[in-house]
């Protein structure tokens, strides 16, 4: 055996989709983290519903770093129908576990196999029922990993435990047959393999989520009333959260429910429900994918004219049309920026982890109703679906901003003299009234056609140009209310710009560029559009600064050169494009190869 290698390598199990293997994986994944190393899990399913391979990889890293890897060093194959790919994705030196009743030869002597007796160990079992022997079946390479690598059998009765609620009979039944693999493993195979795991310390205090759960508790607790959706991967366990948690968190002391999900008929009854809502005084809310936001497109443009606060998510996948449902992508970004028809801009949040996806859960609600406007959160597959470690939750921890709204005493006050489209302030933002305030001057009428300040229709050239001129002033007005991007900056030569779940695969690409190429670089991450001044500033201090993008065209990138058209020179493109999450390999390999090219350029 060679040199040990300790919580720095990567697991993939290869199964059949709708097998039943989501509960063995998660289960492996909670233990290590339960154990103290840090991990993250992706999971890789086709778009159809069951039959076709899926493949779920953990990575652990004794240094912390969550991105995507290529490299498979240990491989667990349970579907004949993969495993000749199975075998040769093993990287040279690895691991190939597998059920000994696929009859399938091992072709390869560059790596360790050992076949897995899955059958025979679950049938050994009388307590199983029959219907349920190929969904325990799972739990056998659950408990041979467990016995080859040293994962601890007290951290996967905890991960099963959390996983069934603390229901006893499915505990039992899935972790004894999780203890009669680790049994035969400890009795029948000889460990040839140099993988390990052993306890650290580094997930004290975090915990294990998926962006989508925390979207939504996010959202519950910055007071959602209302959310209106149609099903659509990757979004759908959005709205499944907010269904399963809000009976939870949202009930009076006499049992009442204060607030309403309705799953509409489609993705049009969807977003205009929530306007409707919206527009009534409630935080209001849907989410969705590209395909339906597709579909939303004329309502956003109402909501934008009428000034109507809303929240949309856009849970990303590939596209165009039905693209890749099940690959993940940043392929909405200029579609989202510049949605309508006419003179539109949208207010844009860009999460980058678990914890974001709750802060703007709730921050998405005061700025919408704050600048009176709909607001959208790009999440995507990978961070919507995924499992990523994180701080725990925190209370927001300020108050609710429900923006510009006059109630009976304020309309009194002024004697009923307001407008509902009329910047009093100077920001671009007028005041509004909600159905349900009694004072008789409270009342306008809403329309998507041109209006004046005070509500009233007009087609007068020099009334619409006030009108969409003062909407651009809100959009001046957003930045102050908008996240600030993180910036890292030591003055390097270079600087790279990223966003949303890019993130862990750039911070890890900066270390290795550090390490490999002794090549520092400074990063600046981006929260929200409309850009802030730092962001301009930020390119300007750098000779070259690379943009990451997750879609074929750097779309961020794109936008960037059209806000600082005198500093596009200085952007360079890093794009991914085949519906995974960048690696830092790739990541760095491209850095390199365009500074190598740019290099000769100089040097002709």
């Amino acid at each position: 055996m060679s040199q040990r290698i300790v919580n720095d390598f990567s697991i993939t199990v290869g199964t059949v989709n709708g097998s039943g293997s989501s509960t063995a994986n998660t289960t492996i994944l909670r233990a290590l983290f339960k154990m103290g190393i840090p991990v993250s899990g992706k999971n890789l399913f086709p778009s159809n519903i069951q039959g076709l391979p899926t493949w779920y990889t953990i990575r652990l890293s004794k240094d912390g770093f969550t991105a995507r890897r290529a490299e498979q060093e240990i491989v667990v194959a349970m579907n004949p129908a993969s495993f000749a790919r199975d075998q040769a994705s093993v990287s040279p030196g690895g691991v190939l576990f597998y059920d000994e009743g696929i009859r399938q030869p091992i072709t390869r002597d560059d790596i360790v196999a050992y076949p897995m007796p899955v059958k025979e160990i679950v049938r050994k079992d009388p307590s199983i029922p029959s219907n349920l022997r190929d969904l325990i079946a799972n739990m056998v390479y659950v408990g041979v990993l467990a016995q080859m690598l040293g994962i601890e059998l007290d951290k996967i009765y905890q991960a099963l435990s959390f996983h069934f609620k603390g229901k006893q009979k499915p505990i039992d039944m899935n972790f004894n047959t999780v203890k009669a693999a680790a049994e035969w493993a400890a009795a029948s195979l000889e460990k040839k393999d140099p993988y390990f795991v052993e306890p650290m310390d580094k997930t004290n205090g975090l915990i294990m989520a998926d962006g989508n759960t925390a979207a939504a508790l996010g959202a519950i607790y910055g007071g959602v009333q209302f959310a209106a959706w149609y099903p659509i991967t990757p979004a759908s366990s959005l709205a499944e959260a907010l269904n399963e948690y809000l009976p939870m968190l949202r009930k009076t002391a006499d049992g009442r429910q204060t607030y309403a999900v309705v799953q509409a008929e489609d993705e049009l009854a969807a977003i205009g429900m929530a306007i409707g809502a919206g527009w009534a005084g409630l935080r209001a809310m849907t989410s969705t994918s590209g395909p339906g936001l597709s579909l939303m497109t004329e309502f956003v443009g109402l909501a934008y004219y009428t000034e109507v606060p809303v929240v949309i998510w856009d849970v990303q996948r590939v596209g165009p049309s039905t693209g890749l449902p099940t690959r993940t992508m940043q392929g909405d970004l200029t579609f989202v920026n510049f949605i309508g028809h006419g003179d539109t801009q949208s207010i844009i949040l860009l999460p980058a982890s678990i914890n974001e996806c709750f802060e703007f859960g709730w921050r998405a609600f005061d700025i919408a109703e704050r600048l009176q406007t709909p607001v959208f959160v790009l999440s995507d597959l990978d961070l919507g679906m995924n499992q990523w470690m994180g701080e725990p939750f925190r209370y927001p921890d300020v108050p609710m901003d429900r923006g510009k709204i006059l109630w009976e005493e304020d309309l009194e006050k002024l004697k009923g003299n307001w407008a509902r489209y009329l910047d009093v302030d100077g920001d671009g933002i007028p005041w509004r009234t909600v159905p349900g305030n009694r004072h008789p001057a409270s009342a306008y009428f809403l329309r998507g056609t041109g209006h004046d300040e005070y509500a009233r229709y007009s087609e007068e050239p020099q009334v619409w140009e006030r009108m969409i001129n003062r909407l651009k002033k809100k959009y001046e007005t957003a930045r102050q209310y908008l996240p600030l991007p993180q910036i890292e900056e030591h003055g390097n030569r270079i600087g790279i710009v990223a966003y949303g779940s890019s993130e862990p695969a750039v911070r890890e690409a900066r270390h290795l560029l550090q390490v490999e190429h002794q090549l520092a670089t400074d990063f600046l991450r981006l929260r929200a559009i409309p850009f802030h001044r730092e962001v301009g500033e930020f390119i300007a201090r750098h000779e070259v600064v690379y943009v990451v993008d997750v879609n074929r065209d750097g779309q961020m990138k794109q936008l960037l050169s059209v806000e600082y058209p005198e500093l596009a020179a200085r952007l360079r493109s890093i794009a991914c494009v085949d519906g995974l999450p960048p690696t830092a390999r790739w990541i760095v390999d491209s850095l390199i190869e365009q500074e190598v090219k740019h290099e000769s350029t100089i040097a002709r």
